[in-house]
C-alpha cells in the first residue's frame, strides 16, 4: 500500500496534523513519514483565470467585450503562490502516493480550495474529506477515524464552485460593464460591484438617504414627582388606551409611544389640571425570567465584539480564527448556527471539568455538581446545526494570549458557562400614580435570583427595591410637574455590528412572505464573507469608517443612484441576492442541481449587461441643489454624471480622475473657485492613487494641480521675514514652513522648489518640529497614522527621511519587523526595508528609502 497525501488548507495546520499522526520527518514545506505526507496550500493559490477578450486596453474596458460567459472556467495558478501549487502538484503526482485527504478548513471554502486544487492539477487519485470542527489533538484523530468520502462531499463542491462561478461572472460582467459606462470620456473611473457587495451598500446608502431626508418632529413628556410617608419617587404620563400602530415596512413605529405628546398645548393642559393634586396608587408586582443569550456564531461573536472593544468584523475573525487555528482554544470559527449536537454533552462535561484551576473554575463546577447539563433543544439540536457548531471552548487551556485573543477567549467561555444556569429572576414592579383620568408610570426592578448573571460577576441579587414602598390605600402628594419637550431622533448610523445584524437578517427587507420566511435563516453573505465584505466596501472607497460609524461615500450614492435608473435588481436588492444564498444552501443540501444554479445566474449576468448597455444618461431629470453660481447667478443641479448650472455654461463632472466628488466639495469649488487637497484620485491606467488641489479656471473648467505648478493660479509664496526650520542635510538648502507645505525657497531648472514636503501625507498630518527634526538629523522619530491608499485604507508607521531627490527631497523609510523562524531558532530582527518609488533611489545613512511620487501612495497638493 502507498502512502497518503493530507493537504491543510494553511501550514500552521499541516503542523499540527502531522504531530498527532507523529513519526514524520520536516522537508522544507512539507511532512514525511513511512505511511503520510503531510503539506498545506496557503489560503488559495487557485483563481479563476480572466478573458483574454477583455483585459483591461488603454485604461478602459470595453462594453462590445460583454457579456463573458465562459463554456468552462478555466483555472490559473494565484501568481504569488504559485511555487506553493507546483509542490503540491508535485506530491499529488508522487507514485507512492495513492489516497489524498482533504484536510482543508470545513466549509464551503476549504472544499473549494481542495477541489481547485485538484481540477488545476489534473489529478484523478482516490481523495477522502477530514472534516475537523476543533484543533485539538483528540479531535484530529477522531477525524481520522470518520474520513468522508468523495461522493458524501458532493454536493457541497458543487455549491461551492455555483458561488465561485456566480461571483466571477457578476464581478467580472457587473463591474466592466459599469465601468465602461462610468469611463466615456476615456479616464478610468472603476466601479465595482458584486452579487453580495452592491446589495450590502444598498443598506448603508438607504440609511443614509433616511438620515438626510430626517426631519425631525417636536413632542413633550410630563414627568411628575410624587412623595409618601416613605419618601419620593418620580412618574412620567403615558396614555393608558394607546396601541401599538400598525406601520407598513420602512415607517418609524418606534416614534409612536404612549409617553409621547404630541401638542405643546395639551401637554400644558395635563400640567396645570394636575399640579398639586394628590394621586391615588396602584401596584402590580410580577416575577420576570431573563434566560442567558444564546451561543455564539460567528456574526453574533463579531457583533458583539465591535459594540464591548469596537473590534473589527475582520479582526475578531482573524482573533477567533488564531484561537481555533493556532492556540487549539475554541472550536471552529466560521460557523452560522448557535447550537451544538446532541451527541456533545459527553465532550462539554469533559471541558467543563479542565476548567478547574482557572478563573471559571468556580462556575465550571457549580454548572457539575448541580448536573446542569442536560438535554436541552435551546442548547443541544442537531436540526439547527448545518456544517459546523457553535463557537465554544475546547478541552483545551490557552497559553499566551495577547490582550484582544484573552478577550474573546473570554467572552466565548462566559457565554459557554452561562448557558447552562438558570435563567436570573427579577420582580418587576409597575406603579400607576392617578389624578383622576391622568395616569403616571413608575416602573421599578429588583434582582432576586443571580441565575447566569454570576458567571459575568453580578454580585448578590439586590436585598431592596428601588422603588420607596407605598402603603396600602396611602395617597402619594403631587410635589413637581413639567412638561419637557424633546424631538424624534434619526435613525443611528450602521456600525459594524449593526450592519453585520442587517445583511445576517437580510430577509426582513423582502416584501414576498413566503420567500421571507425561507430567508430566515440566511441572509447577505455568510458568517466567513461578510466581514471581508465590509472591508472590500471600504477598500474601493464607498464606505469610510468614522470612528465606530461607516459611511457611504458621493461614489457609493452615484453607484446606487445608477443602478436604480439602470433597474437591476440583481445589483441591489437584498431580496435577489438573499435568494440566491438560500439557493445556494439548497445546492449544498442536494436539493438543487449545480446547472439549475448556473443557468439563473448566466441568465441573470446577461440581463445585468444588457440593462446597462442600453442605458441613456441623458433621460434622466436634473436635481436641484441648492447651490447657485456666484459668477453667472445661475442655480446649479445634478445630473447622473455631472453638475452643472442650468444654463449648462459651466459644467463639473462628478468624477474626476477616477474620484467622485462630494456634494460639499463642488459647493466649496463653485463659491471659492477651488478646493483640497483631496485625496483619493487614480491616475490614467487606474491603479495607484494620488491627492490634488481641485480648480475653476478663468474658462470654467476643472483642474487637478498636485504640485506640478505650484505657483499657478496663486500668488508667489513671500518667504520675506521667515525664519528657516533648518537646512536641508542632504540637498544644501533651506527648508521654510509655509501656509501651503513645508518648502525651499531655492528653485531648479524648472522653476520648482527643491524641496517640498506637503503639510498633509497620506491622511497624516505633519508637524513643523517632526520636519525640523528629519533636516538636524535625517529623518524623524517613527511616525504612526499613515494610511495606504493602495490596500484598504490600512494604517502604517514609518519614519520621513530626507533624501537627495530634486523636487522633493524626502521618502519613507520603514521600522524594522521581526522575521519569523522555525521553531527552536531565536527571532532576528529583519534589516529596515526600502522601496524607491522613482528612478533614482535615494539615500541617506546608507539607508535607500521610499521617494514616492503623486500618482502613487502620497499627498502632493
Amino acid at each position: 500500500m502507498g502512502k497518503t497525501l493530507v493537504i491543510a488548507e494553511k501550514p500552521s495546520v499541516a503542523g499540527d496534523i502531522s504531530r498527532v499522526l507523529g513519526g514524520l520527518k520536516r522537508e522544507k514545506d512539507y511532512f514525511e513519514g513511512d505511511d503520510y505526507v503531510v503539506s498545506s496550500a496557503v489560503g488559495h493559490l487557485i483563481t479563476i483565470k480572466p478573458p483574454d477578450s477583455a483585459e483591461v486596453k488603454r485604461g478602459k474596458w470595453k462594453m462590445e467585450n460583454l457579456p463573458v460567459i465562459p463554456q468552462a472556467f478555466d483555472l490559473d495558478p494565484i501568481s504569488k503562490t504559485e511555487s506553493r501549487f507546483k509542490l503540491l502538484k508535485r506530491l499529488m503526482k508522487r507514485k507512492d502516493v495513492d489516497l489524498i485527504i482533504n484536510a482543508c478548513d470545513a466549509g464551503r471554502e476549504g472544499e473549494l480550495i481542495f477541489r481547485y486544487i485538484i481540477e488545476a492539477a489534473k489529478i484523478k487519485k482516490t481523495t477522502r474529506r477530514l472534516w475537523l470542527q476543533s484543533m485539538t489533538p483528540g479531535a484530529i484523530r477522531e477525524g481520522f477515524e470518520n474520513l468522508k468520502t468523495e461522493e458524501e462531499m458532493e454536493s457541497l463542491a458543487d455549491a461551492a464552485k455555483c458561488r465561485s462561478e456566480a461571483d466571477w461572472l457578476m464581478g467580472i460582467n457587473g463591474t466592466r460593464a459599469m465601468t465602461a459606462f462610468n469611463s466615456p470620456a476615456g479616464g478610468f473611473q472603476l466601479t465595482t460591484v458584486g452579487r453580495v457587495q452592491t446589495p450590502t451598500l444598498t443598506l448603508l446608502v438607504k440609511r443614509e438617504k433616511e438620515i438626510q431626508a430626517f426631519k425631525p418632529v417636536p413632542y413633550w413628556e410630563v414627568h411628575a414627582s410624587f412623595t409618601v410617608k416613605a419618601g419620593s419617587y418620580e412618574g412620567r404620563w403615558f396614555d393608558e388606551s394607546f396601541r401599538k400602530p400598525k406601520t407598513g415596512r420602512g415607517e418609524r413605529a418606534s416614534d409612536k409611544k404612549a409617553e409621547r405628546i404630541w401638542s405643546q398645548a395639551q401637554a400644558d393642559a395635563i400640567v396645570a389640571h394636575c399640579e398639586a393634586r394628590p394621586a391615588t396608587v396602584e401596584e402590580e408586582k410580577k416575577p420576570s425570567k431573563q434566560a442567558s443569550p444564546l451561543l455564539y456564531d460567528l456574526t453574533s461573536l463579531q457583533r458583539e465584539a465591535n459594540g464591548r472593544f469596537g473590534f473589527s468584523a475582520r479582526g475578531t475573525l482573524a482573533i477567533a480564527q488564531a484561537l481555533y487555528e493556532r492556540h487549539k482554544v475554541l472550536t471552529y470559527p466560521r460557523t452560522d448556527s448557535r447550537y451544538l449536537p446532541e451527541d456533545y454533552m459527553g465532550t462539554v462535561k469533559q471541558v467543563l471539568g479542565n476548567f478547574g484551576g482557572t478563573v471559571y473554575g468556580d462556575y465550571a463546577g457549580k454548572i457539575t455538581t448541580n448536573n446542569w447539563v442536560v438535554p436541552s433543544k435551546r442548547i443541544f439540536n442537531g436540526a439547527k446545526v448545518s456544517d459546523h457548531f457553535a463557537i465554544v471552548p475546547t478541552n483545551q487551556q490557552p497559553k499566551n494570549l495577547k490582550e484582544q485573543e484573552q478577550k474573546i477567549y473570554d467572552m466565548v467561555v462566559r457565554r459557554f458557562l452561562s448557558i447552562f444556569y438558570p435563567p436570573a429572576v427579577y420582580e418587576v414592579t409597575t406603579r400607576i400614580s392617578r389624578v383622576d383620568e391622568h395616569a403616571f408610570k413608575t416602573e421599578g426592578k429588583i434582582l432576586t435570583e443571580l441565575g447566569w448573571l454570576e458567571v459575568y460577576g453580578k454580585g448578590s441579587p439586590e436585598a431592596a427595591s428601588d422603588l420607596v414602598p407605598v402603603d396600602a390605600d396611602e395617597k402619594a402628594q403631587m410635589d413637581g410637574i413639567e412638561a419637557r419637550s424633546e424631538e424624534t431622533r434619526p435613525p443611528a448610523r450602521y456600525t459594524e455590528a449593526t450592519l453585520l445584524s442587517a445583511m445576517e437578517s437580510a430577509g426582513k427587507f423582502v416584501d414576498d412572505d413566503e420567500l421571507r420566511e425561507a430567508m430566515a435563516e440566511k441572509g447577505l453573505g455568510t458568517p466567513a464573507t461578510r466581514a471581508t465584505i465590509i472591508e472590500n466596501l471600504i477598500g474601493q472607497e464607498y464606505v469610510r469608517r468614522e470612528e465606530r460609524n461607516l459611511h457611504p461615500t458621493a461614489k457609493a450614492f452615484n453607484l446606487m443612484e445608477t443602478v436604480s435608473v439602470m433597474k437591476i435588481p440583481a445589483l441591489d436588492s437584498p431580496e435577489t441576492t438573499g435568494e440566491w444564498e438560500f439557493k445556494l444552501k439548497e445546492v449544498e443540501q442536494g436539493k438543487r442541481t449545480r446547472d439549475q444554479f448556473m443557468q439563473e445566474i448566466q441568465r441573470v449576468t446577461r440581463d445585468v449587461v444588457e440593462a446597462v448597455r442600453g442605458f441613456n444618461p441623458e433621460s434622466i431629470e436634473m436635481r436641484e441643489t441648492g447651490i447657485n453660481d456666484p459668477v453667472s447667478g445661475q442655480p446649479i443641479v445634478e445630473t447622473l454624471r455631472d453638475f452643472r448650472s442650468r444654463d449648462g455654461k459651466l459644467v463639473i463632472r462628478k468624477a474626476l480622475a477616477g474620484r467622485i466628488m462630494e456634494l460639499e466639495e463642488i459647493a466649496q469649488l463653485i463659491e471659492q473657485r477651488e478646493v483640497g487637497p483631496l485625496d483619493g484620485f487614480r491616475s490614467r491606467q487606474g491603479w495607484n492613487t494620488f491627492s490634488a488641489m481641485v480648480r475653476l479656471n478663468e474658462a470654467g473648467e476643472t483642474e487637478l494641480d498636485w504640485g506640478q505648478h505650484e505657483e499657478k493660479d496663486q500668488e508667489p509664496i513671500s518667504f520675506e521675514g521667515l525664519e528657516p526650520l533648518g537646512m536641508h542635510p542632504v540637498m544644501n538648502v533651506a527648508v521654510y514652513d509655509t501656509e501651503r507645505a513645508f518648502i525651499s525657497e531655492a528653485k531648479g531648472k524648472d522653476d520648482k522648489p527643491l524641496f517640498r514636503l506637503p503639510r498633509k501625507i497620506l491622511d497624516r498630518d505633519i508637524e513643523a518640529e517632526e520636519v525640523r527634526k528629519m533636516l538636524v538629523d535625517g529623518k524623524t522619530e517613527v511616525l504612526k497614522g499613515f494610511v495606504s491608499k493602495k490596500r484598504g485604507k490600512r494604517p502604517f508607521d514609518a519614519f520621513l527621511v530626507a533624501n537627495e531627490e530634486k523636487g522633493k527631497g524626502w521618502g519613507f523609510e520603514f521600522p524594522p519587523r521581526p522575521v519569523r523562524k522555525p521553531a527552536g531558532k531565536k527571532k532576528t530582527a529583519r534589516k529596515t526595508v526600502s522601496k524607491t518609488a522613482g528612478k533614482t533611489a535615494g539615500k541617506t545613512a546608507g539607508k535607500t528609502v521610499q521617494s514616492a511620487r503623486p500618482e502613487a501612495d502620497s499627498t502632493q497638493a
